[in-house]
């Protein structure tokens, strides 16, 4: 049995195959910016693990986990372009990569939804990806 949860090897797969892109890195302001939390005092553009969740989706012979998360790509002020390209960016990395996880293998992972949207409040554009995936426990 794997000690490492599906949900956090599956981020950290996720965070090593964006961290290899130096087009995304670009993008970010020189570096990949994706992050637990918002960064204090940080300026966009930069991402962060969204919601994300993992359930039971075992099948004879295998333990898996069926996964929906999201990122979400803080754009800079009065630029909302700049969270969609960097969004659009990540999701032609992440739709159907090979990632390699600790303690798991990945079945699939699929960008279900990219959505652009705006904060009410602050004004604070915003572009959210939507995944799904299947992971299995390595034996």
């Amino acid at each position: 049995m794997s000690s490492l949860s599906p949900l956090l090897a599956l981020r950290a797969g996720i965070l090593a195959r964006l961290a290899r892109d130096p087009g995304l890195a670009v993008l970010m302001g020189g570096s990949l910016r994706l992050y637990d939390e918002p960064p204090r005092g940080a300026a966009p553009v930069y991402a962060l693990f969204g919601d994300g969740e993992a359930g039971d989706d075992s099948v004879v012979g295998a333990r898996r986990h069926r996964h929906a998360l999201t990122l979400v790509v803080f754009a800079k002020p009065g630029s909302a372009r700049t969270a969609l390209d960097a969004a659009e960016r990540m999701a032609v990395l992440l739709d159907d990569a090979d990632l390699a996880l600790a303690g798991h293998a990945l079945v699939f992972l699929r960008l279900t939804r990219i959505a652009s949207t705006r904060d009410e409040q602050t004004g604070e554009a915003r572009t959210i990806l939507a995944f799904e995936a299947v992971t299995e426990v390595a034996a």
